[in-house]
């Protein structure tokens, strides 16, 4: 309690902890259905919305043009559908147009905006935030946030505060120097909730020191196919780019399959990945096709013949991870070695040795346990007046704009809660 001679903590109806999109949506949305309610942004940078601004390559992919619930990994596919129908990507479309950021649709699905400029997306936000009325505090970090009486009390960097009600929205543990370093689920915690232990997601991963291929292909990049194997059946299959680097492996078919190796790791379970170089094939239809060229071509190299259906440089590392000679002829092909070949041209072994970990992650797999939050409220279960939106609950999308829309429409659900209960 103050004494005599201090003043009386700062108060406000709600509080919303940590500005990022999550953040940032629920106050817009929340200031506009109640303007008789007073809402106070609390941040711990200096600048907030500083994982927007890197998101996407510094061009933010806002969205995708289709998202459904099964692009969505963690809690319940039932509850993430219901959060989803919150805000529709038509509506977060619209939605955008009017902060004055159009978006426009590019491969995959995947919507930018027009200026395909991050800080114009981070800018509306913030301008939209202050046009609506919320207080947005920067450099402010919350440490603690207790229940009360009247509703909450935060201990911050800057002294108490006193709020009616409490939406978290720190984020993951992804790129930490954002602010994002997991005190938001410790918080979440102490307030009675379950914690899914978190990994990294849309993360590249790295290969041992010694693999020829990374360290011969630096910076190449090449379409295959990812299996992960878990306790010895294919756990997850993706297709798409991968992209050769000094540490091991990144690019969008990397990231997509990141958090279904690390998870199984977690979980205790065995895991391995294995890469196709060439997806569309499979190991009888290509050992068939070795057999035809040498029956038309004879004379033709392995090499040759292998660095038209691979680039070049990735012909050259394989042979030389296999330790087969490329300037034989087809003909002198030994079917032992043709046989070894074809295998690891379909399902060849990548020693995954771990991940880059949070610092390089684009979102957090794991957080709040999603059943433990109301989806028509975002209310936590396990504390009236607390709510909880983004990337701290267990909810990961794959790589293409489908976190950003998981955080408008979480957002959207909880403002919609908070006006219908002001």
């Amino acid at each position: 309690m103050p004494g005599p001679d201090t003043d009386p903590p700062e108060s406000t109806d709600i509080a919303i902890v940590g500005a990022g999109a999550a953040g940032l949506a629920a106050a817009i949305f929340t200031r506009r259905s109640i303007p008789s309610r007073s809402v106070l942004l609390l941040d711990g940078a200096a600048r907030p919305g500083a994982k927007i601004l890197v998101s996407g390559g510094s061009r933010c992919n806002v969205t995708n043009a289709t998202v459904t619930e099964r692009d969505f990994c963690g809690g319940k596919s039932t509850i993430v559908r219901r959060v989803l129908r919150g805000l529709p990507v038509p509506d977060t479309i619209a939605w955008f147009r009017e902060l004055g950021v159009p978006l426009h649709e590019e491969a995959h699905g995947k919507l930018f905006p027009d200026t395909n400029r991050s800080r114009d997306v981070l800018e509306a936000l913030l301008r939209e935030a202050n046009a609506a009325g919320a207080a947005i505090r920067s450099a402010t970090r919350v440490h603690t946030v207790s229940r009360t009486a009247a509703g909450f009390s935060l201990e911050t960097s800057r002294g108490p505060i006193h709020a009616r009600r409490v939406v978290l929205a720190t984020g993951g543990q992804s790129l930490p120097k954002t602010g994002s370093d997991g005190a938001g689920l410790e918080i979440a915690r102490a307030l009675g909730h379950t914690i899914v232990p978190t990994t990294p997601a849309l993360v590249p991963l790295t290969l041992a020191p010694d693999e020829v291929l990374h360290a011969q292909l630096p910076g190449v990049a090449q379409e295959v196919e990812l299996s992960v194997w878990v306790n010895g059946a294919i756990g997850r299959r993706d297709r798409g780019a991968l992209l050769w680097t000094h540490f091991g492996v990144s690019g969008p078919v990397v990231l997509d399959v990141s958090r279904h190796w690390l998870r199984a790791l977690l979980e205790g379970h065995q895991a391995r990945m294995t890469i196709s170089f060439l997806p569309d094939e499979r190991f009888e239809t290509l050992d068939a096709r070795w057999t035809s060229i040498a029956s038309t071509r004879p004379r033709t190299s392995v090499s040759s013949a292998l660095s038209g259906l691979l680039p070049v440089s990735v012909a050259r590392a394989l042979l030389d991870r296999l330790r087969i000679d490329g300037t034989v002829s087809l003909a002198d092909f030994p079917r032992a070695n043709r046989r070894r070949l074809t295998h690891a041209l379909v399902a060849s072994p990548l020693p995954i040795t771990g991940s880059r970990g949070y610092s390089y992650a684009e979102a957090t797999a794991g957080g709040v346990r999603l059943d433990e939050v109301d989806p028509s409220t975002m209310e936590s279960r396990r504390t009236a007046g607390l709510y909880l939106v983004g990337e701290m609950l267990d909810v990961d999308g794959r790589l293409g704009g489908f976190n950003f829309q998981w955080a408008w429409s979480s957002a959207k659900v909880a403002a919609n809660a908070l006006a219908a209960r002001s």
